[in-house]
Parts: structure tokens; C-alpha cells; sequence
């Protein structure tokens, strides 16, 4: 499993899980859609029968949270491609001129490794159209004065009601996943990466 990245905005699981249907659910893969609460299931995968390269699938898990959304990629089966970029290997080496009448296989085996990467690319795209991003949403740029109960920018030293300290429960994004994080963290509690 990959870690999850956080996407905040005004955007929904169905947003993601329309776009990887319409972008994925047709040539060579096929896509189903699961909904349980305020989470949105999608794997894609070869169809059944593949040509080359055997059964290759993917979940992407879409959670609804507050302002915004999480998608985490479960792990891909890829041992049929693996064995599939093999042969080709072994019949190429006996024979060079095999090759040439397994470059489509070829091709599909390659496109079926870069899946996640697809998927990833798919699901930033979606989100920059839509207007969400790894920063903090309109409603985590304020904070809540806690003596006054006074809405305050994020950054802000003291209330500007009040002007009791504010101090660290201010909020900030991971640049790499969007996680929330305090004022005092050095790395992200999600994907590790140092923050700035």
C-alpha cells in the first residue's frame, strides 16, 4: 500500500472515481466502482483474458474527510506481466526475430507496469481541475482562538480579538501529500518527507 495523499477543497470521492472510470474503463482495462459511506472504491484491471502479461490490478481507495478528500493506491498485481516481459526475453535470445511479433504484447506488458503512475497523474490532474491541492483549505486557514472562540489567519501570533497567544496548534500541509500537520513537526507523519 502507498500512503495516502490528501487532496483539500470543495471535491468528493465521486469526483476521482468519475474521472478514473471515464479515463480508464475502456480499451484494455475495465473498471468497477464500490461505495460504502463516505468511502469510494475503484479497482482497475486487465480484462479478462488478456492477450500478454496476465491479470494486472489496482485499487484506488477515495475517503470523504473534512475539506476535502484522501486517495490511497493498493498494491499491484503485476507477476503476469513479469513472466510475460520474461518469455519475451527467453524467446528473443533464442531467436532475435521474435521480437518483432511480440511488440504489442511489449507495449501492453510496459503500459501495464505504468499503471500507478497513470493513476497518480490522472487523479493530480482531476484535482488541480477541480480546484483542490495539498494545501490548506479555506476553512484550516483560520484558527479558532481558544480563550475568545474568534476565527483568526493561520500565521497570526495573537487573537486579534482578544490577543491571547495563537502558538503552535497552527495547521500546515505537507508539499508531498497534503497531510495536516502542527507548527512544530520536522516531518510528515504520513509520507516522512522533511518539512520546510
Amino acid at each position: 500500500m502507498e500512503k495516502p495523499r490528501t487532496y483539500h477543497g470543495n471535491i468528493g470521492p465521486n469526483d476521482f472515481a468519475n474521472a478514473l472510470i471515464a479515463h480508464f474503463g475502456q480499451g484494455n482495462l475495465k473498471v468497477q466502482k464500490f461505495s460504502k459511506g463516505d468511502t469510494v472504491i475503484v479497482q482497475i484491471a486487465t480484462r479478462d483474458q488478456p492477450v500478454s502479461g496476465g491479470q494486472t490490478s489496482l485499487t484506488v481507495s477515495i475517503h470523504k474527510i473534512e475539506d476535502g478528500v484522501t486517495v490511497q493506491l493498493g498494491r499491484q498485481s503485476w507477476l503476469g506481466v513479469a513472466a510475460s516481459l520474461g518469455q519475451t526475453a527467453l524467446w528473443t535470445w533464442r531467436n532475435p526475430w521474435n521480437l518483432i511479433s511480440r511488440l504489442d504484447d511489449l507495449a501492453q506488458d510496459f503500459e501495464n507496469l505504468q499503471l500507478t503512475d497513470q493513476v497518480w497523474e490522472l487523479i493530480e490532474d482531476t484535482a488541480y481541475t477541480l480546484g483542490a491541492a495539498f494545501t490548506l483549505s479555506e476553512r484550516l486557514r483560520r484558527l479558532t482562538c481558544a480563550y475568545c472562540h474568534t476565527a483568526n489567519s493561520v500565521g497570526a501570533s495573537n487573537c486579534v480579538s482578544c490577543g491571547a497567544p495563537l502558538g503552535p496548534e497552527q495547521p500546515k500541509t505537507c508539499k508531498s501529500c497534503g497531510f495536516v500537520l502542527t507548527k512544530e513537526e520536522i516531518r510528515c507523519q504520513n509520507c516522512g518527507s522533511a518539512i520546510n
